[in-house]
């Protein structure tokens, strides 16, 4: 069972079975003159047990199951969730009954009159419950904000810091290492522009070179100096990530100027300003 597949349609049924059951522990009933001690709850009412708290419970259960199955099995053509359905309605329904009409079991505290006969807070509490949940029922197919999902989708693997080792075969099958004398993982020089090499210990900086030509391209690992837009490889310029300092992503392709970079969740997209990246 998928509990990610659930709704919020779905969680405000789970709630109002929630508040259902804690109903059934209330009095059903108040009456002038009798202890709240002698007056029973739903559990010692057959009638309102099996006619609003089971078929409330049963209901939302049903619901909730088909919910999360990947496939939901169907009982004379219909599924579990539509049973659910029918049974939250016929619950508010037994409910409302009994509010209407509290004096069904008043033989049970030994009565004859029903002066001062009035629904106590189990009953009330329960037509409200069963209400909430025959109401999310019905409109969650039909409203979208109870479409949405309950519980929010998992967050991507955390990045890396900045300078940590790229996991092996990340994002691109047999991605080279780092440049020769500069350990693979390491901490890249800074203002060392892309597609010049490290500079050996204590030699002058070199001049920048220009970045090699697309057909001598090998994939490798670099950083951006500041916060830049991923764009789509389609050509539109609606970004679909930001490539943050700190974090190594890897290039699998160039297009003149530009980077086809690959960040750590996956996803493939253009970099159009290379200015001041910084190789692994």
């Amino acid at each position: 069972m998928n509990i990610r597949s659930l709704t919020r349609g779905d969680g405000a049924v789970i709630v109002a079975a929630v508040v259902l059951l804690i109903a059934s522990f209330l009095s059903l009933y108040s009456i002038d003159g009798v202890s709240s001690s002698e007056i029973p709850n739903a559990w010692s009412s057959g009638p309102v047990m099996l006619s609003v708290i089971l078929a409330g419970i049963i209901g939302a259960a049903l619901i909730v199951v088909a919910r999360g199955l990947p496939q939901v099995p169907k009982v004379a053509g219909l599924d579990l969730g539509q049973f659910g359905v029918a049974f939250t309605v016929f619950a508010a329904w037994g409910a409302l009954g009994n509010i209407f009409d509290p004096a069904g079991a008043f033989d049970n505290i030994g009565n004859n009159s029903s002066s001062g006969f009035n629904a106590g807070g189990g009953l009330i509490l329960a037509l409200v419950a069963t209400l909430v949940m025959a109401a999310a029922a019905i409109a969650t197919p039909l409203v979208p904000a109870l479409q949405a999902a309950l519980l929010p989708a998992p967050k991507p693997a955390a990045p890396q810091p900045y300078g940590a080792q790229p996991p092996g075969g990340y994002g691109y099958p047999g991605a080279p290492g780092p440049q020769p004398g500069q350990p693979y993982g390491a901490q890249p020089q800074p203002g060392q522009p892309f597609g010049q090499q490290p500079a050996p210990q204590g030699a002058a900086p070199a001049a920048a070179q220009p970045a090699p030509a697309a057909a001598d391209f090998s994939p490798f690992w670099f950083a951006v100096p500041v916060t830049r837009p991923l764009f789509p490889e389609d050509g539109s310029q609606t970004p679909i990530a930001e490539l943050a300092p700190g974090t190594w992503y890897l290039a699998v392709e160039q297009r003149g100027a530009q980077l086809v970079a690959q960040t750590q969740d996956g996803r493939r997209g253009v970099l159009q300003d290379t200015s001041g990246i910084q190789r692994g």
